[in-house]
């Protein structure tokens, strides 16, 4: 079974299956219920919490800020904040997020050939 944690992945783990390593640090990033819409939703342009929150209509404020704050601790997306009143805060894809998107679009093909 793989180990992952918060703080990344158990050692021995690392050791003995490295070839299953980048696998799991994958699965590790894109985890969280609203994550991969979010990539999907940046895949275009940059977006502001709450167009990104009336997408995600479902979603709570606290649950969609965990969300955020995860993929931009992972490096997945970028947060900008303009010095204005109130305060504009813009999130889009890093470098490292656009590196993601073959595999959202693999996602969502592999939904419309296989999902009802």
């Amino acid at each position: 079974m793989v180990k992952i944690c918060n703080y990344g992945f158990d050692e021995s783990f690392v050791e003995e299956h490295r070839d299953m390593h980048g696998i799991a640090y994958t699965q590790n990033v894109l985890s969280g219920r609203y994550k991969n819409l979010i990539l999907w939703y940046l895949k275009e342009n940059d977006r502001r919490f709450g167009e990104i929150k009336k997408f995600l209509t479902s979603v709570s404020q606290g649950s969609l800020t965990k969300q955020l704050r995860e993929l931009e601790s992972d490096e997945i997306i970028t947060r900008t904040v303009y010095p204005e009143v109130p305060p504009k805060v813009v999130y889009g894809l890093s470098k490292k997020g656009k590196d993601l998107m073959p595999i959202i679009d693999m996602m969502e093909e592999f939904g419309k050939k296989h999902g009802r």
